[in-house]
């Protein structure tokens, strides 16, 4: 069962258990939400199409978190005139998981585990955990012995 579902101004088509990615809603993390905005609805090969919307259909979802979208780049130019500007912009999305899409009359059954995940950060530097301190600490210890070691044997062989 899916539907084509109207959020936040866009269009999506959404099944149950599916994660979609919208403009920020004014929701808190972990609340539910409900969407009426539903297009399309498809039950098992059953196509039901609104003029403009089903009545008595609606789309559950949970929001999971709040999370930026990759970043833009802008520049505009204009040549032989010494104009440039440069700017860039990170669009705001909420993140929804989809536990139902209900037709006229049904009631949500059972709602689906909100899983946390991780969110994927760009950085390159994570911050060292004490026992790789450690670690780097006696490989530094160890590294000049070695290469004064490495110094005698070429002094004995001249």
């Amino acid at each position: 069962m899916y539907a084509i579902v109207e959020i936040a101004g866009q269009q999506f088509k959404v099944e149950r258990g599916q994660r979609v990615y919208v403009h920020r809603l004014e929701a808190n993390e972990g609340t539910n939400v409900e969407f009426k905005n539903v297009l399309l609805l498809d039950n098992a090969g059953k196509i039901s199409v609104g003029n403009p919307l089903i009545d008595g259909a609606k789309v559950a979802a949970t929001v999971v978190s709040h999370v930026k979208g990759d970043k833009v780049a802008v520049f505009k130019k204009k040549r032989r005139k010494t104009y440039q500007k440069w700017n860039n912009h990170r669009q705001l999305f909420t993140e929804i998981l989809i536990q139902g899409v209900l037709a006229k009359g049904e009631t949500l059954k059972d709602s689906l585990p909100s899983v946390k995940h991780p969110v994927k950060t760009h950085r390159k530097y994570v911050a060292p955990t004490e026992a790789s301190t450690e670690e780097v600490e006696t490989e530094v210890k160890k590294a000049p012995a070695k290469k004064a070691a490495a110094k005698k044997v070429t002094k004995k062989k001249d």
